[in-house]
């Protein structure tokens, strides 16, 4: 079992920028692919981004093309979302996941085997 704890959400003006963090605990990080996916009131939960266990190749939703950059470092047990360009659309709770399968289906989140207790981000226009 692996237990994960967000930080870095909060109140940004649009345009600005957030980094958020996923502290990981428990069974060895580099065994599990990580995943970003964030919700908003009355929404479903949407994928955001992954990373493979390597680091190696990483996945974006359309959304977050270009303004989002997924990055993890298994020595401190941490997977890292830099959020640029922030746009009102972004506000919502952000929740890292891990997936141990084999077969890593990245935007399913019915696929993760683990959640973290989420995160808010709030933009401001």
């Amino acid at each position: 079992q692996v237990n994960l704890v967000e930080s870095g959400g909060g109140l940004v003006q649009a345009g600005g920028s957030l980094r958020l963090s996923c502290a990981a605990s428990g069974r060895t990080f580099s065994t599990y692919d990580m995943g970003w996916f964030r919700q908003a009131p009355g929404k479903e939960r949407e994928f955001v981004s992954a990373i493979i266990r390597s680091g190696s190749r990483t996945y974006y939703a359309d959304s977050a093309k270009g303004r989002f950059t997924i990055s993890r470092d298994n020595a401190k047990n941490t997977v890292y979302l830099q959020m640029n360009s922030l746009k009102p659309e972004d506000t919502a709770v952000y929740y890292c996941a891990a997936e141990a399968s084999p077969k890593f289906y990245y935007s399913d989140y019915r696929r993760y085997d683990y959640w973290g207790q989420g995160t808010q981000v709030t933009v401001s226009s």
